[in-house]
């Protein structure tokens, strides 16, 4: 294939190569005078013809990659963006038509169109077994904190060699584990979208209020996830290294009274 630089080459040699008679300048510039001369005087001064179609549409471009120009293509690029991102982030519709990726105190929010919710018994974390609350604490490599506001747990999980630790009441469940450094939860999330709430203690929280599929991921990420179940209204936040997920608790008031209790 020829390459740019030997294609000009070829052409200037080309240009070099050809001879093309021409009449001496002194005569033609002595035709050209004449011919005007003969001109009547309106035809020699004819007013500028409108441009065409063509001629408008490459002076519009230039007047966009004219200096300066550049300035204006990116306000038209950001201007298209912001109309774009309010279409998508502002209709039901355009909100499904694009999954976002969520990250917070260790749990990853898919939000988009999910599918079905999960059916079938939920399964238990890799290793899991019941504890007492400092065999737990022995376990867990990050703090483990009780809500005031919901009393002793009537139950406690160890799962994954310590890096969960679910505290269980009826209907209730807070999953405490390292919020810092991997995820360890994943939910699929649809209509209606999370809500961004604020936690006593903790700069912010995710408040889901409608079920929605969830999935654990193994500690290494070497293990398939454990398959995703339903999960009902649930508040995230996160204190200190504690990433904790609260489950259960339908109203949102409530769910921050609970959080706010946690010592």
């Amino acid at each position: 294939m020829t390459s740019p630089d030997d294609l000009e080459a070829r052409l200037l040699a080309l240009g070099e190569s050809v001879d093309v008679p021409a009449p001496p300048p002194a005569g033609v510039a002595r035709a050209v005078r004449a011919r005007l001369e003969a001109l009547p005087a309106a035809d020699r001064h004819p007013a500028p013809a409108p441009p065409s179609a063509p001629v408008r549409r490459a002076r519009r471009a230039w007047r966009v990659l004219r200096p300066g120009g550049h300035l204006r293509r990116r306000a038209i690029v950001s201007a298209v963006a912001i109309l774009l991102a309010l279409f998508l982030g502002g209709t039901p519709v355009g909100r499904a038509a694009v999954t976002q990726v969520l990250r917070l105190a260790g749990v990853e929010l898919e939000i988009g169109a999910p599918g079905p919710l999960p059916s079938g018994l939920p399964e238990p974390l890799p290793g899991e077994r019941r504890a007492t609350l400092e065999q737990a604490r022995e376990q867990a490599a990050f703090p483990i904190s009780v809500p005031a506001g919901l009393g002793e747990p009537r139950e406690v999980r160890v799962g994954d060699g310590g890096r969960v630790v679910s505290l269980l009441w009826p209907g209730v469940r807070l999953d405490e584990y390292d919020g810092t450094l991997q995820v360890v939860f994943r939910k699929e999330l649809g209509p209606p979208w999370p809500e961004e709430v604020p936690v006593a203690g903790a700069s912010r929280g995710q408040w889901i209020q409608a079920r929605h599929g969830l999935s654990y991921l193994p500690r290494g990420g070497g293990q398939a996830p454990v398959r995703p179940r339903a999960a009902g209204p649930t508040l995230i936040w996160q204190e200190g290294r504690t990433g904790l997920r609260l489950e259960g608790v339908d109203d949102l008031q409530r769910a921050l009274e609970i959080a706010g209790s946690v010592r």
